[in-house]
């Protein structure tokens, strides 16, 4: 009876490193610094040109800024050309604004100063998706999301070493008051997480929120001297620049917080059909609002956005994963590293309604392309499912998967002794394998990226585990993750000054819809 005790406890923990060694890795860095050159489609010629193309648009057809006499008045100023809402900026004007102030890196802090963020140069920072009113899961299918998925997506994010960034609006919660929800999202990224995160913009009072309650997490001091927010900033393409969009932008600048500054054109509806055309219209929407960043407050941090999209001619739906947005991708973040400012884009982005091979190929199709094209701030990494209106579950872990690929591809080459495995290769000689190599036993736990979704076993084995799908195996990895989830140490007194702070704001003004 001992013995087979014995050997009873001896198998078990032989299972047990069997089944800790299946796991991923999972070393987590606080962003990705890329090891790996970028990829360029155009020449210095091309470049050159859609830079001259992108001018003529600003200096001839001009720019909206609808609903703001402050923003007219301070283009004005700055020497722009002023017809009605109309503002027609001079040749070079917006490009010697954003070279002579906007910082080509910066810091982003987190409450955990070890998770700080370093966004420009070289780094990459993946953020979750953003904006989905609804959300999908095997359980529930698709529905509206509530403050409770909001809350599940923040500790998702926060609880994986392959994302860096908590996000923004990950998906509404639509069971608050459009008009007070803010508070509860900005909370839950300050309390169920200590990673960065992005503030509020649907009115420039929100984003003033967010900012106040910036000053009682990290100080006010602290806050004035540092970036702690990150915010998009949506351009209304074509060529216009929204009231609601302005002011926000202009409390966060003010601030010295960093707005990324984004067009959102859908190629035929918002812009030109052809690839160069599009790149030259979001472009010049591009400058137009780091320039006015620019203009509000000098220095002001800003991250050149893009988001693009073809779209079906034949329903007028948008379409992702195709060539012709990571074309104008690859030239919009060339623009961006001659304009010396730090670039994003997405991301996962698909029209699979569910988290089918639909889904997963469009989604790796464009999470690679921005990948190569050196975003540094990839926002939409994660969860992205039907173009955007819904998050999912089962895609959120699906997408982390290809997210920890990224981290393993952009390290690069090892060149080292060890990478180049000289001695292996002498112990091994012609004809021979090199499972039991010296080499071999030293790293055969880091050697390759391994992943946690994908089944690699035989067919006979993946029937015995009950023959489960990816979405299937996601299903149970985001379960486990919430199960497992430990909400991050913060001091009591910030956490009751927060919260006194929301309740103060919440009860001086009613309940709305808008």
């Amino acid at each position: 009876m001992a013995e087979r005790n014995k050997r009873g406890r001896s198998g078990g923990g032989r299972e047990a490193r069997q089944a800790a060694r299946s796991e991923p890795v999972t070393q987590g860095v606080p962003y990705i610094t890329r090891k790996v050159p970028v990829y360029e489609v155009l020449d210095e010629e091309g470049l050159a040109l859609i830079e001259n193309n992108a001018e003529t648009i600003l200096q001839e057809i001009g720019v909206e800024f609808r609903g703001d006499v402050e923003a007219l008045q301070i283009w004005k100023t700055a020497g722009a050309d002023i017809n009605s809402e109309r503002v027609r900026i001079p040749r070079g004007l917006c490009k010697n604004l954003i070279q002579d102030n906007a910082p080509a890196e910066f810091t982003q802090h987190a409450r955990n100063p070890e998770r700080n963020v370093r966004i420009g140069g070289k780094n990459t920072v993946l953020v979750p998706a953003y904006g989905s009113p609804f959300v999908r899961d095997l359980e529930k299918g698709r529905r509206y999301a509530t403050l409770e998925d909001f809350q599940n997506f923040v500790k998702l994010a926060y609880s994986t070493p392959y994302l860096h960034h908590s996000g923004g609006t990950i998906c509404e919660p639509v069971d608050l008051p459009v008009n007070k929800r803010h508070f509860d999202m900005v909370y839950t990224h300050m309390r169920y997480s200590d990673k960065p995160f992005m503030g509020s913009v649907t009115a420039p009072e929100r984003a003033q929120d967010t900012v106040d309650m910036a000053k009682v997490l990290f100080g006010k001091e602290f806050v004035k001297k540092n970036t702690v927010i990150v915010s998009l900033i949506n351009a209304n393409s074509p060529l216009v620049w929204d009231s609601t969009m302005l002011g926000a932008l202009k409390v966060y600048a003010r601030n010295n917080q960093a707005c990324v500054v984004s067009p959102f054109c859908i190629a035929g509806a918002m812009s030109p059909v052809t690839v160069a055309a599009t790149a030259a219209q979001l472009y010049a929407e591009a400058l137009s609002g780091m320039a006015f960043a620019q203009l509000v407050r000098p220095g002001a941090p800003v991250i050149f956005g893009t988001f693009s999209s073809s779209m079906s001619m034949q329903s007028g739906a948008p379409t992702f994963g195709t060539p012709e947005p990571q074309l104008v991708l690859y030239i919009v973040a060339a623009l961006a590293r001659r304009l010396g400012v730090p670039f994003r884009s997405g991301g996962g982005l698909n029209s699979g309604k569910i988290a089918d091979a639909q889904a997963a190929y469009e989604a790796a199709n464009t999470l690679q392309h921005a990948m190569l094209a050196g975003v540094n701030f990839m926002l939409h990494t994660a969860g992205w499912l039907e173009g955007g209106l819904s998050m999912g579950y089962e895609k959120f872990i699906m997408d982390i998967d290809q997210a920890g690929m990224m981290h393993e591809f952009m390290k690069g080459v090892d060149l080292s002794e060890n990478g180049l495995a000289l001695d292996a290769i002498r112990e091994v000689g012609p004809g021979q394998h090199y499972l039991g190599c010296d080499h071999t036993r030293t790293n055969f736990e880091t050697a390759f990226f391994r992943s946690s979704v994908a089944d690699n076993n035989s067919f006979e084995q993946w029937e015995v585990d009950g023959s489960l799908d990816t979405a299937q195996r996601a299903n149970k990895i985001w379960h486990k993750m919430l199960d497992d989830y430990e909400m991050p140490a913060m001091d009591p007194a910030v956490d009751e000054a927060l919260l006194a702070f929301i309740q103060q704001r919440k009860e001086s003004f009613p309940d709305a819809n808008y």
